[in-house]
């Protein structure tokens, strides 16, 4: 995909050569063309996103811009409240409800000069596979997989060069994966997600954007505005991209991902580790460290462990959605509430600590390491609307709380497919400065 960047736009916006209307309108137009196909869209706000855009463009040529993202659109996942918007979380029981509040993200965005240009489709509760039919812009027989479906499609298609997300499991690394996106799920806690209807332990938002550059500075502007998720220390670093930084020594994870890999996933990251090794990069796998081999062995089951907890902790509002709403409510999360039913509150104190276990040892490995690598997929997006893919690549990050990007530089099938770099636990601005040396490489 383009990596045109808004921030690269904006150095036109001073002189007239270029305006934040003009941006939109171009966005508005690839909307049109777009999204019959790509239904990555349940609501959009085009009066009020062009009547912004006019008033960002005047702040610019007066040189009283809010934010260096003053008049990015932005298109919001719709789990995430919007004061003039719905906020319909994938299921028909939620159909038109406005809360009359913006999110915190959104207000950051709204108060960095940002335009919110509309609500992005997503998975039931974004945790099914029940969603709108929103197809890939790469392929439209293909999943853009989910939860955040819309948000990873909307950017792929060019409608807007940033969305927000959300993830638990692989919801934000997945999806900008399979659409050719660039996907950013930070520490867990770095960005407030109050108002965002997903508040599970492990849920976090998420960034998908086109650049780079643009993505972290989305990012900083929620930070500097709202911080993040109370008792958690917000997203630090420069306001602009860190500097690119080369890495010595990198170490490589499988994940339980592996064992499922297509054959052209396989090929794709084998060319980026040799790649890698050809710029003085050390490459560590499991076969060649015991403690890598350890923490391997501990992720294993990652997405189990991840389900148990999540389980338990849907217990609520799921009991209260099928006793007032049973018909509301599909069979899979039905199903979850069942699972839940079954547990104890000491089997959830259990899956707790066998994740800080897990935590605990990768904070052992990673200080040996400059940072994680793996597929950000196990392959190209599935054909069919009806599974939105495996997460098992993804979710380690998830369960470990650690940041992680996936960048749209592999392919399998001819179709995108992420590198995923993976980072510490509060180290955001150094993972980037990862990624930004990778993303610039020839």
């Amino acid at each position: 995909m383009s990596r045109r960047s808004y921030l690269g736009d904006s150095r036109g916006f001073r002189s007239g050569a270029s305006s934040p209307e003009l941006l939109l309108e171009e966005s508005l137009a690839r909307i049109d063309r777009r999204e019959p196909a790509v239904r990555a869209f349940v609501h959009l706000a085009r009066d009020r996103a062009r009547a912004e855009a006019e008033q960002s463009s005047q702040r610019w040529r007066a040189g009283q811009e809010f934010s260096a993202i003053d008049g990015m659109a932005i298109a919001i996942k719709d789990i995430i409240e919007t004061a003039d918007m719905p906020t319909g979380q994938g299921s028909p029981m939620w159909t038109d409800f406005a809360s009359r509040r913006d999110a915190a993200t959104v207000q950051a965005l709204r108060e960095a000069g940002a335009i919110i240009l509309g609500k992005t489709t997503t998975t039931e509760f974004a945790s099914t596979e029940q969603y709108a039919p929103t197809t890939n812009p790469h392929d439209t027989t293909r999943t853009p997989g989910g939860s955040s479906s819309g948000s990873a499609a909307a950017v792929g298609a060019g409608m807007v060069p940033v969305a927000i997300g959300s993830q638990v499991v692989g919801s934000t690394l997945r999806p900008a994966s399979y659409c050719g996106c660039i996907g950013f799920k930070p520490t867990y806690g770095a960005l407030n997600r109050g108002g965002s209807y997903d508040y599970l332990s492990q849920s976090c938002v998420g960034i998908i954007g086109a650049a780079l550059d643009d993505v972290w500075a989305v990012a900083r502007a929620i930070a500097d505005r709202v911080g993040g998720d109370p008792g958690h220390a917000a997203l630090s670093g420069p306001s602009s991209l860190p500097a690119a930084q080369a890495p010595r020594r990198l170490a490589w994870l499988e994940t339980d991902g592996w064992k499922t890999a297509s054959p052209g996933a396989i090929a794709a990251l084998e060319a980026e580790l040799a790649m890698l090794r050809g710029h003085g990069v050390e490459i560590v796998r499991r076969n060649d460290d015991p403690a890598l081999d350890r923490l391997e062995q501990a992720i294993s089951g990652a997405l189990d462990l991840t389900w148990r907890i999540m389980s338990w902790e849907f217990r609520w509002p799921l009991a209260s959605y099928v006793r007032t709403h049973p018909d509301g409510v599909s069979k899979a999360m039905r199903g979850r509430l069942a699972d839940a039913e079954k547990m104890t509150p000491a089997d959830y104190d259990a899956a707790l600590a066998r994740r800080g276990e897990i935590r605990s040892i990768f904070h052992d490995v990673a200080a040996r390491f400059d940072g994680f690598l793996a597929l950000a997929a196990t392959g190209a997006a599935p054909v069919g609307l009806g599974y939105t893919g495996d997460p098992r690549m993804n979710v380690p990050a998830s369960l470990l709380g650690t940041p992680a990007v996936s960048l749209p530089l592999l392919a399998d099938q001819g179709l995108p497919l992420g590198l995923q770099l993976i980072g510490r636990p509060g180290q955001d601005a150094a993972l980037m400065a990862l990624a930004h040396w990778r993303w610039t490489l020839p």
